[in-house]
């Protein structure tokens, strides 16, 4: 069902001066997310007439832009998503991990999406194997899903990986070991050696020129003042929060499927939109209790501001595996993890399958839809005929 206020709506109405206003500054990418929103299951991108094969009920249904910033856009895709993944979940415990930038480094991060990002994922996964190799914590090669996200609940620029983690790895002597019930590694030491290892590949990024600084950051250039800019985080500890792990791999499932495809804000998030602004739901994680959840109004500009922000480099995958689940090495590793296990291997891929039929059955009468016309992009469909009387009650002029 569509919600009663769309990401969609505010673009359409307000994009348009927006991009007039920031002309010389936005990106393709982020000109190209304005459009693929704006015209999302409207006329402009084509679609196709649904007929009942009982009643007759027509409907139009529009095709959708396939956008992964595109708030509605994202259930279909997390869907297939997470039917590849199930056959990869191990029976045993599995852990959130999250890894968080501080905010000076959040900071050089705006303005260098590609790098920095890849690098929090690179040294983000590379702490947590190297944590759980190391035979005082774990001593075993485990396996990660990774993924990013880059807000904060009010839309602000907050770049973090979220980890899900089974609790257990294989030991260099081809063992399975398992981690305690409700700890996987210490956090304090994952915290420290991610800030070594991150701090360092920041450095050699400046040394060889890499990275870019604009506006107020513009003087970081020069390594000195980059230094300096440095010194507060060398000495503050790094957030790396583990949470207790889930009841069972079905909850790991119910878990991806709310973090996988998320974008910064969702339609059901939203509350109201007017020239007052946008009015939203959002957390404030300093409170606890009820007072968490607020709400929150923003001017039209500021919230397409925010929106925009966390549109990723082109070509970036948002969502990265490594350790035992390595596209690279996935089928041996999870083969040999589930032998140690002593547990049913994954079933064979099902033969290629006709897609199930994801049409709403009609409003009318719950019967079953089915295609009966299509129309390219920025057409309409054709009227349908109008119906000619018959014999009987064709009227004659008496005249």
């Amino acid at each position: 069902m569509r919600a009663a206020i769309e990401v969609a709506d505010i673009f359409r109405a307000a994009g348009p001066a927006y991009r007039v206003a920031h002309a010389g500054h936005l990106s393709l990418d982020q000109l190209k997310v304005m459009s693929a929103i704006e015209t999302c299951r409207t006329a402009a991108l084509g679609g196709h007439v649904e007929a009942c094969q009982d009643c007759g009920h027509q409907r139009i249904a529009y095709n959708s832009c396939r956008n992964r910033h595109c708030p509605r856009c994202q259930g279909a895709a997390a869907r297939t998503w997470l039917e590849a993944q199930e056959v990869n979940l191990l029976p045993v415990g599995y852990f959130h991990v999250v890894f968080t930038l501080p905010a000076e480094i959040a900071d050089i991060a705006f303005q260098n999406k590609a790098l920095v990002y890849d690098l929090l994922f690179r040294t983000a996964s590379q702490t947590m194997l190297t944590i759980a190799a190391d035979p005082k914590h774990l001593g075993a090669r485990i396996g990660i899903t990774a993924i990013l996200h880059t807000w904060g609940s009010a839309m602000t620029h907050h770049p973090h990986i979220h980890m899900i983690v089974p609790g257990g790895g294989i030991a260099p002597d081809g063992q399975w070991i398992s981690s305690r019930p409700a700890f996987l590694l210490p956090v304090r030491v994952l915290g420290a050696l991610f800030r070594r290892l991150f701090i360092t590949r920041l450095l050699e990024l400046h040394d060889g020129g890499r990275l870019a600084f604009f506006g107020k950051m513009a003087a970081l250039i020069d390594r000195r003042a980059f230094q300096r800019h440095l010194a507060p985080v060398r000495r503050k500890r790094w957030v790396v929060y583990a949470k207790p792990p889930f009841a069972s791999p079905q909850a790991v499932m119910a878990y991806l499927s709310r973090y996988t495809h998320r974008v910064a804000i969702s339609n059901s998030r939203l509350i109201g939109f007017d020239w007052t602004g946008v009015t939203f739901r959002y957390k404030n994680y300093r409170r606890s209790g009820a007072d968490r959840q607020q709400v929150m109004t923003l001017a039209a500009d500021e919230f397409i501001r925010r929106f925009l922000i966390h549109v990723l480099p082109r070509g970036f995958h948002r969502i990265r595996h490594y350790g035992l689940l390595a596209s690279s090495t996935r089928k041996g590793c999870l083969a040999q993890a589930r032998d140690l296990l002593q547990v049913a291997p994954a079933p064979d891929e099902p033969a290629a399958e006709e897609p199930a039929d994801q049409r709403p059955p009609c409003p009318c009468c719950g019967g079953t839809m089915v295609i009966i016309e299509t129309f390219a992009s920025g057409c309409q469909p054709r009227a349908p005929p109008a119906a000619k009387p018959s014999n009987r009650e064709t009227v004659h002029d008496p005249a």
